[in-house]
Parts: C-alpha cells; structure tokens; sequence
C-alpha cells in the first residue's frame, strides 16, 4: 500500500506556448497539474509509493488525468469515477515587469460534485503513513470541505501525519470563510506548509517589516509567524516558503522550517524563472520526502528549497527531479554545468534502428 494518500483536485493546463497572451495565441499547450496531485509525481520520483485520491469523469479527457499520474507511478487506484468535467486552468506566462496570468474554468468539475460516500479513507489510508491536501481543495465549496475534515478525522485516527500546504486562492473564497474552514481543519493538522503570503490571507498573521512586491523579506518577522502558527494550532512542524520576487522571470527563493524550537533557514537561491507553476507543491513534495527520511531539521529545509528551485527551470506543473539531482543542489553545485554519464547501458531498438539506416543517425 502506498505511504502517501494525497487528495485534491487535478485539472488540464492550457498554455499559450512560450510567452504569447492569451489574444495572441493560436495553439495551446495542453498538461495536467494541481496542487496535491503534483506532490504525488514528486514524491514518486523520490522512489517513495504514494496514491492520489480525486474524482474524475469517466470520458478520455479524465483518463488523460489518470494517465499523467500512471506514467510516473503514482498509485491511482483510489480515483472515483464519475461527473461530467475535468477543471481546466488557462496560464499565460509571465515576463519581465510583466506578471503571468492564470484564468479558471473550474465550476462543476467532477471533484466539485464529490460526495462524502464516495471515498472510504479506513480503506484509503490503509498501511499509509502520511496524509497531504492543500487549502485549495476545501474551497472548492462546503461538500468538498466537509470530506476533507473527514479524511483529516480519519487519518488521525489511522495515526498518520498530516499535513497540509494553506495555498490561498481569492478566486475560490474571502478570507474570512477561508479562516473559519481552514481553522477548523488545521486543529488535525502536523506540519503547516505556507508562502509568505498565505497566514495573513487565512489567519491575519503578518510578518512585520515584509513587503513581498519589492522583493523585501524579514526573517525575523517570519520567525514570529510561524510560532504564532504553531501555538494556534499545536502544528509539529512549520515551513514557510519566502519568494522576493525581482520580476517575473528573477526571483531569490529560500524556506524557513520551524520545529516548535528552532528556526532553520536555508541557503538562498538566485532563479531564472522557466515556469514556477508547481514551486510551492514541489517545495512540499520535498519537505515530506525529507521528513519521511528523518533527515534533521536543517537539512530538511535545504532539500525542500533545493527540489523547489529545480522545479522552477522546468515546463508543465510536475517536477521531474529525482534525487541524486536534489541533493546535488542543495551540497552546493548550482553551476548548471552540463553533466556527462560514462559507460551507460544502450539498447537497440526498431525505431532507433529505422533512423540509423536512413543516416539520420550513425
């Protein structure tokens, strides 16, 4: 059985390609991603077994969904069936002093429609060790907020660490109701997983002399907030992720981990933006991977930053890193020089053997 239960929604991603408006655009890139869906890819590349709970239309387009998880071997066996829709995003990348767009098609989409009865969590969480969701998943209206307090009740119960990333989204809900659900929901939760932005927008915690639009981050500010998080709800473990964003395309990227004693910072990371969509759940994915390897508490933080900030050099909402990679990068080889493998294994193919013959290759 898997070790991870993820639950949330996935949705089809259309994007413009390279840096083309939305008016411009003439072809759509197609993909999918979402927040608890791109942990699960993340952490089974990290080797680690893990399961992706949603609900998804029986059509091809909701096939296609099950389908990007399958080919990374995340265990999809706990998908419902059913509905009408799969939710779709449309992103328009970003540039320079120009911020990337992201507009939503979402109303009605199968996980929306999802009923308590459809997810057994005794069988789901069976043989797990850790339960992950975002804070987009109950906003996605009442229904869906009431599984996910039963499935955090239920994980509990199970006595699996829970964990969750509050991933504000003012398109789905105000502050307020976000504060009220979320509030209630984080009363089961073990590791709270924020940006700098997001325990203002849930609870009104703010870090004192932050200013995220000029690129200015206090830490001791952000010390504060997570222990004001931590006594709130009794969380184990805090991380915030700290973005000072330049541009669209340049932003400095480090974390900042709180075990109920200390405070741990990690190096900071200079990024030429590819695509950042994915950069917070990649930073989750990590962050588990760490805990569920019982690395210590600095060098939790370091991997979380360091597979986040190779996910920002890469297209689409997955993180295709393994590893070796991570670590890599957070021991301090950032160059980005080209890496050269000796005395790989090579296997002839038919296609490999029809470009030979025809001299494209020899």
């Amino acid at each position: 059985m898997a070790r991870v239960i993820t639950f949330g929604e996935i949705m089809l991603r259309l994007a413009p390609e390279g840096y083309y408006r939305f008016v411009q655009a003439e072809t759509f890139c197609a993909a999918y991603g979402g927040g608890e869906a791109n942990v699960a890819v993340s952490l089974a590349n990290y080797g680690i077994d893990t399961a992706f709970v949603t609900k998804l239309p029986k059509h091809e387009i909701g096939q296609g969904a099950v389908n990007s998880l399958r080919r990374y071997g995340v265990d999809t066996s706990h998908i419902v069936r059913g509905g009408d829709r799969v939710g779709i995003y449309f992103l328009e990348k970003g540039a320079s002093q120009r911020p990337s767009k992201v507009i939503y098609d979402r109303a009605g989409s199968s996980i929306a429609t999802a009923a308590a009865a459809d997810f057994d969590w005794k069988h789901i969480f069976a043989g797990a060790e850790w339960f992950h969701f975002t804070g987009i998943t109950p906003a996605l209206n009442d229904e869906v907020a009431a599984i996910c307090l039963e499935a955090c009740k239920a994980a509990k119960e199970a006595g699996l660490m829970i964990s969750c990333d509050l991933n504000y989204r003012n398109k789905l809900w105000s502050k307020e109701k976000a504060g009220q659900v979320m509030g209630e929901i984080c009363s089961f939760v073990d590791v709270c997983i924020a940006n700098e932005e997001d325990a203002a927008d849930v609870f009104g915690i703010r870090a004192a002399d932050t200013d995220v639009t000029t690129g200015t981050v206090n830490h001791e500010g952000y010390k504060d907030v997570a222990k004001q998080l931590a006594d709130r709800f009794g969380f184990q473990k805090v991380a915030i992720t700290l973005r000072e964003s330049l541009s669209a395309n340049d932003n400095n990227w480090s974390a900042m981990l709180y075990d109920g004693g200390d405070y741990y910072f990690s190096k900071k990371y200079k990024i030429h933006i590819v695509d950042r969509v994915g950069g917070g759940d990649s930073f989750g994915g990590g962050l588990i991977c760490a805990c569920l390897n019982g690395y210590d508490a600095q060098t939790t933080i370091e991997f979380a930053v360091a597979a986040s900030c190779l996910k920002h050099s890469i297209e689409g909402d997955f993180n295709m890193v393994s590893m070796d990679e991570v670590w890599k990068l957070a021991g301090g080889d950032g160059s980005g020089r080209v890496q050269r493998e000796e005395n790989v294994p090579f296997r002839r193919t038919i296609f490999l053997d029809s470009f030979i013959s025809s001299g494209i290759i020899y």
